[in-house]
């Protein structure tokens, strides 16, 4: 779940969804021809990957450990082991020189992204007392090259993190790609549901339901609105009058709240509940224009408590049939930044600000303060009334995340790092950002938008830029930075 600032309720007051860790293989190795002739250095080493094993079963990740390997052989095995584990990340330890045939079959045979690292034990050797043996236990930078040739070679993506044990800058920079795993893990299991259809002309949603599945491995949902028109015909009384408890402590209604349009947003929030649990669902986008106030169109216009909170809870729900967003924002909630479904307001060329924000969902964790629930007799372009949410996410450092389509149909993923600022923000049940990207407004957009990044994204809370860009080189997909 998301860091909440200290005064946000959101956390203690909705139950968070609880998700598949990601899997992450680790295996240590050194050229066996050594220990013969440098008994000391194998104990050495294996202590400084007993070191690797615990800072990594520390992470938030279930971890295979599948000890260390000496040559061609025990790589063989290590990489069946770790085939069979379904790893959403494998890391490489190399202590000190191996040959590139002990790690070549993990990395072809186990069908999942890898990382090589090498941490040396210390800054530095101790020139005057090292022998060759001492030497040698620094020696991991040394096969790095090789490995990086010869995947470059079988076509397998290199990534690596070459640093010392104790060096916290490395053990970030490994943390990126733990938590690019998270969003890899997320997105391969992710079952993501559509109900409704397009919002009619808007093209740049429009998304080929086999491209998340191509992609990502994901599975698309088709829902109808009747899915939903069903759960709410059965939902009680007593469940509505809880519903509307829970978000009286959570939110804090405007008076222009009807209490009516109040009460159907928390049944319709009940019966959403029920239908994201009966489909096993990771997210929705939903959209559904209706006619003359039609049942249909009432469900559509009642649909913003609940989806605000479901996306609270960390199951991003959105409006305008917005998938391709949806899995931006579940990227960035894996990750634990968040992720407010928003587009483009307004610029401001006196502050040199771009204010960014949506009317409908939003998502509540990451709130500068109570989240006010607005009565609205219109939602602008859309059919129907009801409440709508309406804030300001968290003041400080902010990071966009869209999944944009190409010419050929590849996604990539698109970032760019801001600090949102306060001042004055409009009052017609949006959510809505003052977001400063240190340059000039009108420029940043000029760019944004030649990145074909669509005219939604995910709004998250910190600067997370390289935790999407190791993800995008994790599901083989293009990244993009403004």
């Amino acid at each position: 779940m998301v860091e909440l600032s200290n005064d946000n309720k959101v956390g203690r007051l909705l139950k968070p969804v609880s998700r598949r860790k990601p899997r992450i293989g680790l295996v240590a190795g050194g050229l066996g021809t050594y220990w013969p002739q440098f008994p000391d250095l194998l104990p050495q080493l294996k202590k400084s990957s007993q070191y690797v094993s615990q800072r990594f079963q520390q992470m938030d990740a279930d971890v295979t450990d599948v000890g260390f390997i000496s040559d061609a052989e025990e790589g063989a095995a290590a990489a069946e082991k770790l085939r069979k584990n379904d790893c959403d990340l494998i890391v490489l330890f190399l202590t000190t020189y191996l040959t590139s045939s002990m790690v070549l079959p993990i990395a072809k045979r186990s069908d999942a992204p890898i990382l090589v690292i090498d941490l040396q034990p210390s800054p530095k050797m101790d020139h005057a007392r090292f022998d060759t043996g001492d030497w040698l236990a620094y020696c991991g930078q040394c096969p790095v090259p090789e490995v990086g040739n010869v995947f470059r070679r079988a076509g397998i993506p290199f990534r690596s993190v070459s640093g010392w044990l104790g060096q916290e800058s490395a053990w970030e920079r490994i943390e990126q790609w733990i938590n690019a795993a998270h969003i890899r893990a997320a997105l391969r299991h992710a079952r993501h549901g559509v109900m409704g259809h397009l919002y009619p002309g808007m093209l740049d949603v429009s998304t080929d339901l086999t491209l998340l599945p191509v992609t990502f491995g994901s599975h698309v949902e088709v829902l109808e609105f009747d899915d939903l028109r069903e759960r709410v015909e059965v939902v009680q009384e007593d469940e509505v009058n809880e519903r509307m408890d829970q978000a009286r402590s959570i939110f804090t209604l405007d008076d222009s709240v009807d209490n009516e349009d109040f009460a159907w947003g928390a049944r319709i929030s009940v019966a959403l509940d029920r239908l994201v649990e009966d489909f096993n669902l990771d997210s929705l986008a939903y959209y559904h224009r209706g006619l003359n106030g039609e049942l249909h169109e009432r469900l559509g216009a009642g649909m913003i408590l609940g989806a605000s909170l479901l996306t609270g809870r960390g199951i991003p729900t959105t409006g305008e049939f917005e998938l391709r967003t949806t899995v931006a924002q579940l990227a960035t909630e894996v990750v634990g930044a968040g992720g407010s479904f928003c587009e483009i307001q307004a610029l401001n060329f006196e502050d040199n600000i771009v204010e960014m924000g949506h009317d409908g969902p939003a998502h509540l964790a990451v709130s500068s303060r109570d989240p006010l629930l607005r009565g609205l007799g219109v939602y602008h372009g859309k059919r129907g009334w009801g409440v709508s949410v309406e804030f300001d996410v968290q003041h400080g450092p902010v990071t966009l995340l869209g999944l944009g389509q190409d010419e050929d149909g590849a996604l990539s993923f698109i970032a760019s790092e801001g600090n949102v600022i306060s001042g004055p923000l409009l009052k017609i049940g949006n959510t809505t950002s003052r977001v400063d990207f240190g340059r000039d407004p009108g420029e940043w957009v000029d760019d944004w938008a030649a990145t074909g990044v669509g005219h939604h994204w995910s709004l998250s809370v910190g600067h997370r830029a390289n935790d999407y860009k190791a993800a995008a080189s994790l599901l083989d997909i293009d990244f993009r930075s403004v």
